[in-house]
């Protein structure tokens, strides 16, 4: 699938793929501005940094929110790799994201549609607009090749 978001998905991808090379599982995320423009990203930093929040959404999140000057990223769009878990679809609720973006779909641990759909739970205060698949084969090529190198 060819969207708009094809080039900063492929900085999402560029950064999952150092945060494998880190020996951590290869997600990466960027956020956007209105405008189009990355004010934020992030690879999954869970073993470099022995956190169990260090996912690549929590780390792209946190460093808009610092480039914004606020937590409220409403009019903002979150691109990343994996589809969000229910850890990173709060987080992402949280900040108020518009839209979220996802390549692979995640049908172990996925929030954004596929075992749950908190991003758009009408009973939420918040919903964001869900756009998945996007350079699918490629986010879930690097997922892959981590966990058979790992067995």
């Amino acid at each position: 699938m060819t969207t708009g978001y094809d080039e900063p998905m492929g900085r999402a991808l560029e950064l999952a793929a150092a945060a494998g090379t880190a020996g951590d599982v290869p997600v990466g995320a960027v956020v956007l501005d209105q405008a189009g423009a990355i004010v934020g990203e992030g690879g999954n930093v869970r073993e470099v940094t022995a956190d169990p929040t260090g996912h690549a959404e929590i780390v792209a999140l946190r460093a808009a929110a610092e480039s914004h000057g606020g937590w409220n990223l409403e009019d903002h769009t979150l691109v990343v790799t994996l589809e969000p878990c229910v850890m990173c679809a709060g987080a992402i609720l949280q900040a108020r994201i518009g839209r979220v973006v996802f390549g692979a779909w995640d049908d172990k641990a996925g929030a954004a549609g596929s075992m749950y759909d908190l991003l758009r739970d009408r009973r939420l205060p918040h919903r964001a607009e869900v756009i998945g698949g996007i350079r699918e084969h490629e986010a879930t090529a690097l997922l892959r090749a981590f966990f058979e190198s790992r067995r």
